[in-house]
């Protein structure tokens, strides 16, 4: 693991001492989008606890703290690009988006289209995930992961 990932939850900035104006804009630019994104999919913006619980269920890296998060949310750094994806894909807006503004609104209809090609037996186990505790669905994570990659293994010797 990278020692300033440890130090910052992975951001590409590193306090506000030294840094350039234009990154700090940067920085506050993205706060202000993640904060919009939040918001959009009806998550406070402004619980780090929240932020950081969430982002982690559904991350394969390493968590992020709740230090970080709250420096995601006050415009104090910016996530690594992984950690963008993943916060991009869970939010339901692009990764170009939500760290550059890309000059247009986040997609937000494609959340709409993931949602709409869940079946009722989808939407039952969303359900019932989400009365499992933390450990649990780290576990139950991993397992679904490890089903993806034995699947994709499969496919790749049927090629």
């Amino acid at each position: 693991m990278n020692p300033a990932e440890n130090l910052n939850g992975g951001s590409e900035s590193n306090g506000r001492l030294g840094r350039s104006t234009s990154v700090e804009q940067e920085s506050e630019s993205f706060s202000l989008r993640l904060k919009a994104a939040l918001r959009a999919a009806q998550y406070s913006p402004d619980s780090p606890t929240q932020l950081a619980r969430q982002f982690n269920t559904r991350y394969a890296g390493h968590p992020v703290s709740i230090h970080a998060a709250r420096k995601w949310l006050r415009g104090e750094a910016i996530p690594t690009q992984a950690k963008m994806r993943a916060l991009a894909t869970w939010l339901g807006v692009t990764p170009e988006w939500l760290r550059y503004d890309g000059g247009g609104p986040p997609d937000t209809d494609q959340a709409a289209v993931r949602a709409a090609s869940l079946t009722p037996d989808d939407f039952l186990l969303i359900e019932e995930w989400r009365h499992l505790d933390t450990e649990t669905r780290l576990i139950a994570r991993e397992l679904i992961r490890l089903l993806v990659r034995r699947e994709q293994g499969k496919q790749l010797e049927q090629d």
